[in-house]
């Protein structure tokens, strides 16, 4: 059972988290509930965490982003909301712009009009309106079609995120299991992985009783690495040495135009972008420091990301 102080409990806020039974949407929702406030999980298919119980400040709710009316259910009585809804391979009934701008910015409107004292949007960085990705441009105007219906909004953009049960290391231990490992060119891009219990505190820090006056901040880890060196980092925690084997960007983007045939393909031209770019907070924009939060490192947080080898 879940203690939460009578202070808590007197100045309980309740928080809309949408995308709550995603992989950051989990963690969000656990950290606020820590936090005492009561959480409303809104999702296509809501349910409950395993780690809950009946004591527990928590409701579900389904809700398509695509909806106003679920979503304005969604928002009644809210005094926060949270937009971690995420897509990242565009389906025939579910488009980038869809879910990233129409969607968000429809989010963010309702939002405005309920009443809603703080709306924090996900985002990621790397956001450009010129990029050649269609994933990276749908970010980049769902920010500023969110900002233009809810002008207070937050916004918050991790580097790549990690933890238990994450899709980013769980996809390199496979990997692992290759006789070799081929690489996004030389695995030279660079990255700054943030535990996801990190980014959803900075959440829990936006929404709390003290707010920062910042409306950006651009979340990386304390270490900047290769992503070759992550591979490495992999390979040593799960004892598993493998030869990495450099292989040309134009190599990934014919095998991911080949991949695009099929119904889920394993491959997209949008993550072969992504992974030709660096992935680093900009020194100049409010991160981790600024929520006073000590973001984990990765490899400190290996062992309680995957098993051992």
């Amino acid at each position: 059972m879940r203690v939460t102080s009578v202070f808590a409990a007197a100045n309980m806020t309740t928080i809309t988290v949408f995308g709550g039974t995603g992989f950051v949407g989990r963690a969000i929702v656990r950290t606020l509930v820590d936090a005492g406030h009561h959480v409303r999980i809104a999702a296509r298919l809501p349910t409950l965490p395993a780690w809950s119980d009946a004591s527990d400040p928590l409701s579900t709710i389904r809700v398509d982003i695509r909806d106003a009316g679920q979503v304005t259910e969604a928002l009644d009585g809210a005094d926060g909301a949270v937009n971690a809804v995420s897509l990242y391979v565009q389906r025939r009934d579910s488009s980038f712009a869809a879910i990233h701008v129409d969607g968000a910015a429809q989010l963010a409107r309702l939002a405005r009009e309920a009443g809603v004292e703080r709306l924090v949007h996900l985002s990621g960085i790397g956001i450009d309106a010129r990029s050649p990705s269609a994933y990276v441009r749908a970010r980049a105007a769902g920010e500023a079609a969110v900002l233009e219906a809810f002008p207070q909004a937050t916004l918050l953009r991790p580097s790549v995120l990690f933890g238990p049960e994450d899709a980013f290391l769980s996809t390199l231990a496979g990997l692992t299991r290759l006789p070799a490992i081929p690489l996004f060119g030389h695995g030279e891009m660079r990255l700054q992985p943030v535990h996801v219990g990190d980014a959803a505190r900075a959440v829990d820090r936006i929404l709390g009783s003290h707010p920062p006056r910042q409306r950006l901040f651009e979340l990386g880890g304390p270490d900047v690495l290769r992503y070759r060196d992550v591979l490495g980092l992999v390979m040593a925690h799960l004892g598993r040495e493998r030869p990495l084997i450099p292989v040309p960007l134009a190599v990934w983007h014919g095998l991911a135009l080949l991949a695009s045939i099929l119904p889920h393909p394993p491959l997209t031209r949008d993550q072969v972008i992504l992974m030709s770019r660096n992935n680093l907070a900009n020194p100049d924009i409010a991160g981790f420091e600024s929520l006073g939060i000590l973001p984990h490192a990765l490899r400190d947080s290996l062992p309680s990301c995957l098993p051992g080898g």
